[in-house]
């Protein structure tokens, strides 16, 4: 009787195939996820110039992946987060009006203030428009001017919503709500304005 062969399945070329595809991923993977460290640690490094240091990493960190290592995509990031972070605010505002007991006096205020957060939206989109266009034969050094003003102007309007309080009785907790309120999204512009004033005509090139 003839002893039977049992024969692998997996032919040899078949297996190194494989060997070689999932060492290959495994590649991929570890240099993704190196990668995704060293954009984190810049994002860090960066936010660490800011006012608001905590905030902006908490609040860029996750767009790692999109920024790397640039300091233009990570201001343009910031500024974008800026404006999300505005357009909630004016949404958390105006949901006030309907507040059981509101007076016309507070009603006003929070108007005012919703027409503040509007001015500091449209600003922020003029920035953000203007980003776009960065470079492209233009004076880079006026572009970034103009882009200074607007942010800086966004962050004095959010700023500007609390004056309304000065001097009147409103009901402390419309109070503490617009000031919090205030100061998430105010933080947020200025570590924006704080990472846009870093840039310089050199990181416009690189990019």
């Amino acid at each position: 009787m003839k002893a039977s062969i049992i024969r692998n399945p997996f032919s040899f070329p078949l297996f190194f195939t494989l060997l070689f595809i999932s060492i290959s991923l495994a590649s991929s993977t570890n240099t993704s996820t190196t990668s995704l460290k060293i954009s984190k640690q810049f994002i860090k490094t960066s936010c660490s110039y800011t006012t608001y240091p905590g905030v902006c990493y908490n609040s860029l960190s996750s767009y790692a992946s999109k920024v790397q290592t640039s300091s233009l995509k990570l201001a343009n990031v910031a500024l974008t987060v800026s404006l999300q972070a505005a357009r909630n605010a004016s949404s958390n505002i105006t949901v006030l009006l309907e507040r059981k007991g509101i007076t016309r006096m507070e009603t006003s205020i929070v108007k005012d203030c919703i027409d503040d957060f509007g001015d500091g939206i449209d600003e922020l989109k003029q920035s953000l428009q203007e980003f776009k266009s960065l470079g492209g034969g233009k004076d880079v050094d006026f572009q970034l001017a103009n882009i200074k003003t607007w942010v800086s102007a966004a962050l004095t309007d959010e700023y500007t919503c609390s004056d309304g309080f000065e001097g009147q009785k409103v009901s402390s907790s419309l109070k503490m709500k617009i000031t919090n309120t205030i100061s998430d999204v105010a933080k947020i512009t200025s570590n924006a304005l704080a990472l846009i004033n870093k840039l310089s005509a050199s990181d416009i090139k690189k990019s």
